[in-house]
Formats: structure tokens, sequence, C-alpha cells
């Protein structure tokens, strides 16, 4: 496959020459030098020139109005996805698989790339099903607590191979990140046996381990290092990633699980050096000296700024208030066509804005956790926009997918999917 596919964005290929070379470099010098920097500030330094808050922050446009999904239209695209995800389960509990789904994938080297894939999808698969059991019918719950012990078996006995494919590739943060909140949502699910809940705890204290070894130099992640390919990542983190990093993180507080407080700086600064005085973010640092290269606008912006500006206000962040929070859910709805432009189309970052096709349900789903996070009187308006996309995007099989990904697409898109629409009812 040609290399060219990895990053469009700016062709970042090895070896660089001539001004290309100076420029990438230069740019990794600047990080680094930032990292260190922030390192003797606290998290949310009140005086940086990255805190400040444009007004745009909180204004924005607003989507057309529209007709409330009926609850009943809910409940049945729960029951067709659920069905697929169920009938979709590979044989070892897992799902998902390195099958070829279009002429020319991404760059994944074999087997870790595809360990990672199917690590992230199978726990992305195993919260859904958790948030879906208690919505259908008593009758159907029983399949699917076979469907969750088994995918908690495979990753049981999987998890602990998961590692760095490549010293270029590292997709293992995302396997590492989805596996820690599957976990969470297992131990919750476990409440009563402590001894097995001991064990998940272990479990993800391990992931959290794997995440701290594998942390940038310059803070946070990415999923590729196509610098040095150092031990410690020496490329340019990317915003959403360390985001998806920081959110999992946060949330396995709760069972327990700690990581480096160090590290957590580094990701935050990280974080606030990428995002912009309204609160779009850059795709990544090697990009955050071109803010208005189209990716890094606020429509290029869509499928991100949902998760960093929900990352940063879980670590304590006060400019992140519900204001900010529904500006952003507001922008998805009326610019959703934005993201909608990319679904489905085979290349990364070839649609307007420079936008890929698997931001898609990957925004939704942290639009969704967004919405949760505001107070219950505010969200029917959100939760019914939201509602409106998704429920017409349902195939056929009742799967819903925006990328061509091998044959992890269906999967990973109908668990996200789900997982929004289970946020979208009313209580």
């Amino acid at each position: 496959m040609p290399r060219q596919l990895l990053h469009p964005i700016t062709n970042r290929l090895r070896p660089r020459t001539g001004l290309r070379a100076a420029a990438v470099h230069m740019s990794v010098i600047v990080t680094f030098v930032a990292a260190v920097v922030a390192e003797h500030r606290t998290a949310f330094p009140a005086k940086d020139a990255s805190t400040a808050v444009s007004p745009l922050a909180t204004t924005g446009p607003k989507p057309k109005p529209i007709t409330r999904p009926k609850p009943e239209e809910i409940t049945q695209a729960l029951e067709r996805g659920l069905k697929f995800l169920l009938a979709d389960q590979r044989p070892d509990g897992s799902w998902g698989s390195p099958e070829n789904t279009k002429p020319m994938e991404i760059y994944a080297p074999p087997p870790g790339a595809h360990d990672a894939f199917r690590t992230a999808t199978t726990s992305l698969v195993i919260m859904a099903l958790i948030e879906v059991q208690p919505r259908v019918a008593e009758a159907e719950r029983p399949n699917i607590a076979k469907a969750i012990d088994r995918g908690e078996n495979w990753l049981s006995e999987h998890l602990a191979r998961l590692k760095r494919a490549t010293p270029d590739a590292l997709y293992n943060v995302w396997g590492h990140s989805y596996a820690i909140q599957a976990l969470v949502a297992l131990h919750k699910r476990a409440d009563g046996n402590k001894d097995h809940q001991a064990k998940l705890t272990e479990l993800a204290q391990h992931q959290a381990d794997m995440l701290a070894r594998y942390s940038f130099v310059g803070g946070g992640w990415s999923y590729y290092d196509f610098l040095a390919g150092t031990q410690t990542p020496s490329d340019s983190a990317f915003s959403f990633t360390t985001a998806t990093a920081l959110i999992a993180l946060k949330q396995a507080e709760s069972i327990g699980v700690t990581f480096p407080e160090k590290l957590t700086k580094k990701a935050i600064a990280s974080l606030l050096r990428q995002q912009k005085p309204d609160f779009s973010y850059d795709y990544g640092e090697y990009l955050r000296m071109m803010p208005m290269l189209p990716i890094n606008r606020p429509a290029g912006s869509l499928g991100r700024s949902q998760s960093c500006n929900l990352a940063l206000r879980m670590y304590g962040d006060k400019r992140i208030t519900d204001d900010v929070l529904k500006t952003w859910l507001d922008r998805l709805f009326a610019r959703n066509n934005w993201l909608g432009y990319g679904r489905k189309r085979p290349i990364p970052h070839e649609s307007y804005f420079q936008v890929a096709g698997y931001f898609y349900y990957y925004g939704h789903w942290y639009a969704a956790l967004c919405i949760d996070a505001l107070p219950a009187a505010e969200r029917r308006h959100f939760q019914d926009h939201l509602a409106h996309i998704l429920l017409p995007l349902q195939e056929k099989d009742g799967c819903w997918w925006d990328f061509p990904l091998y044959n992890y697409h269906r999967q990973y898109g109908t668990a996200m999917a789900l997982m929004s629409l289970t946020r979208c009812e009313h209580k």
C-alpha cells in the first residue's frame, strides 16, 4: 500500500529532505521545549496564551428544527444493532478480523496492528452490550450476558500481549485506552464479586502502565512515530488520541487504577498547546504552526473537539463550561455535513476540511458523552438532534459504519452508535 495514504495531510514520509525535513524537525523541537516548560507550570496556567477564550467558544450556528424521533424508533434501532453484534461475534469471543474490505487498506503491520484493532473493537462492543442489555426484553438478556462473558474472557487472555507493532506503528494505544474503559464497565457489572473486581482492576492497571510506557516525549499519545522510532516515542502527539487516553484513565480512577501525575500533566499540556481560542483543536502538534490549515479549522475539528473538551473538563479545566459543550454540540449538529461528506470514503482525509471517515461515529459518541455531562434538564434538545442524525444511517443488516477498515469498521461503528443512542433516551 502506498505510504502516502498514511498521512495525506502533509505527506509525512521518510526519508525527509530539504525544507520539509527542517520544518518537521523544528516542529518536534518546539513541541519538546514546550513540554519541558509546561512541566514547571500548573495544569491550567491562568495567563498562558493557550488558555485564551474566544467569543466563538460560546456562540455559533444553531441546528434547524427537527421532528423529535419517537422512543420506539430508538428502541428498534438498539435491538437491530444488538442482533448484528451478537451474530458477528467470532468463535474465540472477539469482534473484528484482518479481512480486506478494499483494494488499498491503511498501513497496519501484522500481527501487532491487528491485535490493537481487535482489542479496541472488542472492548467497544463489550461496553455497548453492557449498556444496551438493560434496555431490551428480559428474554434476550441471557444471550447478551453470554456474549459479554466470552468477550471478557478473550480480553483477559489477550491483553498481556498487546504492544507496539513496529517502531512507527502504535495502534496499541487505542487498544489500551478502550480496554481500560471496557474493564471499568465490567468492574461495575461485577458488583458484589470482590475477587473478580480485583482481577479486572489488575488488568486495567496493566493497560494504564502500557499507556505510561508509550507516552510520547512531548506528552500525550499518537499512533504513529515517523520521526525516530525510539523506545519513548519521538514524534508529536495527536489531540484526539491524547483525549481518548485521558478520558479512559480518568474513568479508571474509579476502580483504583493509578497513573503517573507527571505524565498526566504533560498530556494535558500537549492538549492545551493544540487548543485554539474557539475550542477547536489542531489535528496533531506537528500542525500547530498551521492553525488555518483546513483540518485545524472548526469544521475540520468537529469530530475531535467533543472528546478534547470532555477530557479537559474531566481534569478540572473550568473554561470548559456547559455553554462551551452546548455550543460545540449545536455546531456539530448544524454543520454535520462536514463530517458526513467524509463518511464511507475509502481514503483518509480526502473529504472537505481534510476530514477522515473514521471520525464520524467517534465524534458522535463523544458528543453523547458531552450530553451526559450537562444538567439533565438541558439534555433533551441535544439528545433529539443526535438521534435524528444517527437513526437514518443504520444499515439494512443493523450495523453502522463510517470508514472501511479491514473487518473492524462495522463492529466499532455499531458499538459507538449504540452507546450514543442509549444516551438519547429521555429519562
